[in-house]
Order: C-alpha cells, then structure tokens, then sequence
C-alpha cells in the first residue's frame, strides 16, 4: 500500500497532495485495487463505465479494434497515467476501445462523480483534483496529437522515424528505450509488421538508426 501511495502522489491526478493525505483521500473517492495479468482485459470496448483507472504498476494498452479484427494501439498508458477518464468525464459512459494489461499491472479505480462532488466531510481536495484533472486533459490532447503527426504521414519509413524522433527528444538523448515490442510499434503506427521490419532494416544498413530489441540509437546529431 505505501509504495502505491508513492506511485500516485506522482500522478497528474494527485499533484500537490501529499502522501500522508492519500490515504483518506483514496478512501473518499472510493478507490479499489485490481490486478491484472499479461494480456488480461480490464475494459473492453462497449462496457458501460463509471470508473477513472490509475495505473499502479505495469502498462496498459488502449486498443481500438476494426470490425475485422485488426487492432491499432491507440495510446500506451505508464505507471502513474490515468485511462478512461474522457469516457467517463464527458458523460459518454459507453467505452469505443479496449484497455488491456501490457504486463502483470496493478490498477486502482476511483469514482468520478466522488472527485467533482464535494463529500460529506466538506473534503478540500476536490478543487484542486479538478484543476489536475483539466491538466490531464491538455497534456493528452498534446500525446494524441503528437502520435497524429506520426500516423499521418505517407510511408512507413516517414512514421517511423517521425516516432523515433520524438522518442530521442523526449528522453533527451539519442540512446533510448521504446514501450513496444514489434507488434505493438506496428499496431501503433498502424503499419504491417512486416513493412516495419524491413525498414527497420534498410534504416539500419543505411546507418539512420541502430536497434536491438526496444533499445534504439539515433546519430548523434539528431537531437540538433
């Protein structure tokens, strides 16, 4: 319990409150605490929710699937992240994606209506978990956008060094890890697997990029 704590005193959620507040707050909006196999669904697309969900630990995967099957991962969701807080937040309640556990993950659910209805116990945190909550949009409209420049250009190579890139500025340095496994990288790049390998390929011979596995490697310069 205390290191979930320290897990979500890190979320966007909970910024500005301390750990030693947590425990009566988590209490308060009604937290619950589920865990998940690898693989395992937590929601699937069409359930009815009334639940923000908080990554404890593990990953999750928002999945939006065709009527045929194919999957594209629409976002990768970190220890810390919120999922299904737009479903839930706009009153829409019907999920339109899958979430599903990347790995062994630990999960907590709270009660929307429980952050933006002040309790019983005239609680004076639920001002403060609206204006986190409003953050948490801004940044994941800003992720979606980002992952919009990706999908939207026109050859696989594009989208992948488009992804790669931001991946080398966001972690400041051309040495980097990625959260995808081929599959994954594929699904979100809404590329065929085997496409993405063979120009993962050329771009290695080509010296543009250098991998293994999810380790990847971009010249030196290109943070410039």
């Amino acid at each position: 319990m205390k290191n979930s704590f320290a897990v979500l005193k890190q979320s966007a959620l909970f910024h500005g409150i301390s750990e030693d507040e947590l425990g009566s707050l988590i209490k308060c909006l009604g937290g619950t605490f589920r865990t998940y196999k690898k693989g395992e669904t937590i929601y699937r697309a069409g359930d009815f929710v009334r639940e923000i969900g908080i990554v404890l630990s593990g990953r999750v995967h928002i999945i939006k699937e065709d009527a045929w099957g194919n999957a594209n991962i629409i976002a990768e969701i970190s220890c810390g992240e919120m999922f299904a807080e737009a479903v839930v937040c706009g009153g829409v309640g019907v999920l339109p994606v899958t979430a599903l556990a990347a790995m062994d993950t630990e999960v907590i659910f709270v009660d929307f209506q429980r952050i933006i209805t002040t309790c019983s116990s005239a609680c004076v945190f639920h001002p403060l978990l609206i204006r986190n909550m409003i953050g948490v949009f801004a940044r994941r409209n800003i992720m979606l956008a980002g992952k919009m420049e990706h999908i939207t250009k026109r050859t696989t190579r594009e989208k992948l060094l488009s992804y790669l890139s931001e991946q080398s500025k966001l972690n400041a340095n051309h040495c980097f890890e990625i959260p995808f496994n081929r599959q994954e990288l594929a699904d979100y790049l809404s590329v065929e697997r085997s496409a993405l390998s063979a120009e993962m390929s050329k771009l290695k011979v080509e010296g543009m990029i250098d991998y293994r596995k999810n380790h990847f490697e971009l010249p030196c310069d290109s943070l410039n």
